[in-house]
């Protein structure tokens, strides 16, 4: 029935914040810019090593964003964990978890995007 994961959307407060978030920060290229027929601005982000988005969508009229605690994050696999996190801390982005190590010897952290959307950033150990 399904043929192919396409993309994700969240809805987000501040677009500029969102877009320096995704873009500046976590270094996702921007695939497409637009407004939806009912008004809402769209941004389109490429997944690194993918062809798979995440669509950011603005939308003042819908509301208030809340994200409750533990209800959805993206993951993405990092080369230097190490390096992240220092550019991370240069960046003024706080860790809200970790660095946490598996029995496996996976390393992760955790992050939040401005609208508090929760960022997994994961190195797997590298084989000799």
């Amino acid at each position: 029935m399904l043929k192919k994961y396409l993309h994700t959307r969240f809805r987000v407060h501040d677009m500029r914040r969102s877009i320096n978030f995704y873009n500046g920060i976590l270094g996702m290229e921007i695939i497409e810019e637009k407004i939806s027929p009912r008004g809402s601005q769209l941004v389109f982000l490429r997944l690194p090593e993918t062809d798979c988005d995440l669509e950011l969508c603005s939308f003042p009229d819908s509301g208030k964003i809340e994200v409750p605690e533990d209800l959805v994050h993206l993951a993405f696999e990092v080369q230097d964990l190490d390096k992240c996190v220092a550019k991370l801390k240069e960046r003024g982005v706080p860790i809200t978890e970790g660095p946490i190590q598996t029995a496996s010897g996976t390393r992760f952290i955790f992050i939040e995007d401005p609208d508090k959307y929760e960022i997994e950033l994961m190195q797997h150990p590298t084989s000799a």
